[in-house]
Parts: C-alpha cells; structure tokens; sequence
C-alpha cells in the first residue's frame, strides 16, 4: 500500500445510512478511506439497508484499497441509540432495561440483534457501553448515558455481566463489538458530544469502574473506544483520544489490549474543537489509537491530510501510523475482508 492508501485504512467515515453522499463518496473514491460509519437514522428496514450499506462498500475494494474491504461500523445500543429499523430490525430496549434481564437471555437476544446487522453488511457495532453511572438518583445528571438509559447498571459487577452477554451475542452473529467510553463516561454532568470542558475529576488509573473494560478485553471483545472526557488525575494536560497515558500505558499496557483502539467521533465533537480538524487524527495515532472515526465526512478531507503530512514529515510518527494499518489489516484478515 502506498502512504496514502496506509492512512486510509486507519480512518473510518461517516455515510449518511439512507444513503451516501458526494462528501462521503469522495473520502471513499479519492482519498482512499477504507471504513464506513453508518449514521443517522433509518425505517427503511434490512431490504432497504442492506442496499444502501451494500452501494457504499461497492466504493471501497479494488485497486483504491489493494483488495481490503471495510469495516462497515453503525451504532445499534437500543433504545434512543438505534440507528437501524423497520422490517427484519427489532426494536432493542435500552440498556437499563437490557441489564435487567437474565445474560443468557440477553445474550441470546444480542446473537438476534448481530444477525440483523449482518444482514445488512454490517460488521461492527460501536456498542455495547461499558461505562458505569454509580446509581439511580445520579443518572438523570449524566448527560451523555444515564440521561439515555444507556447504562447496563450502577456497579461495575453488572456493567460487565450485561454487557459481555451483549458483545458474547453481536460476536456470535459474526459482529465485532466495541467497549465504550474507556475509561468511562459515567461520572460526567456534560455530553462531550455538544459541550467543551467535559472532565471526570474523579477516576483514577486504577479505578474499580474500568473493571468492566478489563472484562471486555479479558473476555476477547475485539474493539475498544476512547472517550473524549479530560481526565485530570489520570493525565491533566491532554484530552483522553490524544494522551498517551490512557490510550498507549493504560489500554495496551495495564489491560494488555491488542485489538483496534477506535477514537469516538473527533470530527463534530464540541469537545475537541479547540484542536484543529487536521490534529485530531495525528495526534490519536501520535497517542496510540489504531483507527480515528470522523463523524462529519466534510471535515474528513482535513484529518487525512494533516495525517499524510505529518507521516511524511516525521519517519517516527510514519512508523505508527504503519503500525495501526497494520493492526487494522490484521483484523480484517481475521474478519475475511481481505482479498
């Protein structure tokens, strides 16, 4: 693969689910971007989907990616955060109400879940959350899971319970799960998603509520995200996407990961928007990630530029970024998506 086309394979685009656009197009057909995010929302049911996801991957194979076809990512939690439905997609509960079912059952219900994302040419799903609120009365204040139903429970132990029968059910529908937001969200009173500042002043490295993220990769859950929360007494000076601390000593050192550290989206996020648009990915991968995710396909021009020059400028920084492709490689190799 050229530099190019290396870069490529550590970015992930969004595609607009009801169907792609000249933004999302032109990441895949000229800037050789090698995965898909599908977002937004659809009824539009599996036929209608499978479509959509089905024109997009057509884009991303051949020549352009030397025969790696992509990761095909989405976001199916349940409940508010379901971005697939209508015919052949069940309608998911929230996680609050997913965590208080038996984990045979649920994960016999996610096994149905990551059949249906198949169906459709999905091969990742950004889900199952693994961040812990610490109880009830709290939730409502957690803008970014709590105020969403998003969390399996309020002690770590159920977290990792519920949440492993979710991954242990998309793994077996052939759907690679992703422990979000390490090293966890559940503390905050903002959504980094529409506010800057957002910081958890109270985790530490060692912290009781990473344990369901230590399950997750103890347990073979191939994806892991990093949350874009500033985490003061872990590192005080860098966002968690771009401290080495977190991403490189804490996530492939103390939890001894080896999969694909995937960043949430660094492109719209109000939270990251003092650092500029061509950074963003340089300074993810100069942190250890393996594949930066931009939610806003017009911005995505910006992160892959900053990156091939930065890997042209810098043999060491080239170095990583030949690492994470790799990584990513790899994982598609696993995954069958190498021709």
């Amino acid at each position: 693969m050229t530099l190019e086309q290396r870069v490529g394979q550590i970015l992930m685009v969004s595609s607009p689910v009801t169907g792609a656009d000249a933004n999302s197009l032109y990441a895949l057909d000229t800037l050789y971007v090698g995965n898909v995010f599908m977002k937004g929302r659809s009824t539009a049911g599996v036929e209608g989907i499978a479509a959509q996801v089905s024109a997009l991957v057509a884009h991303v194979s051949g020549d352009r990616t030397q025969g790696a076809r992509p990761f095909v990512a989405t976001d199916q939690e349940g409940g508010f955060v379901q971005i697939m439905r209508g015919p052949g997609f069940e309608d998911m509960p929230q996680a609050v109400e997913q965590g208080q079912l038996a984990p045979d059952v649920l994960a016999a219900d996610a096994t149905r879940w990551g059949q249906q994302l198949a169906s459709v040419g999905v091969n990742v799903n950004l889900a199952p959350v693994m961040d812990t609120v610490p109880g009830a009365a709290f939730a409502p204040q957690n803008a970014p899971i709590g105020t969403f139903g998003r969390e399996y429970g309020y002690t770590p132990a159920g977290v990792s319970s519920h949440g492993l029968a979710f991954a242990r059910g998309m793994l077996a529908a052939g759907v690679a799960p992703t422990a979000k937001h390490f090293p966890g969200l559940g503390r905050v009173t903002l959504n980094t998603d529409v506010s800057a500042g957002v910081t958890d002043d109270i985790t530490v490295r060692e912290d009781a509520y990473i344990q369901p993220f230590r399950d997750a990769v103890n347990a073979g859950v191939p994806w892991l995200m990093i949350s874009n929360a500033l985490y003061p007494k872990i590192d005080p000076r860098n966002l968690a996407p771009f401290s080495s601390v977190i991403v490189q000593d804490m996530v492939r050192g103390d939890l001894g990961f080896t999969g694909v550290i995937v960043s949430d989206d660094i492109c719209d996020a109000v939270q990251v928007s003092a650092v500029p648009v061509d950074r963003r990915g340089v300074d993810f991968i100069a942190a250890g990630g393996t594949m930066a995710l931009c939610t806003n396909q017009a911005l995505l021009p910006q992160m892959y530029q900053g990156l091939v020059a930065a890997a042209q400028g810098d043999p060491g920084f080239a170095g990583q970024v030949d690492s994470a492709a790799l990584l990513v490689l790899e994982s598609k190799a696993i995954a069958g998506l190498l021709s």
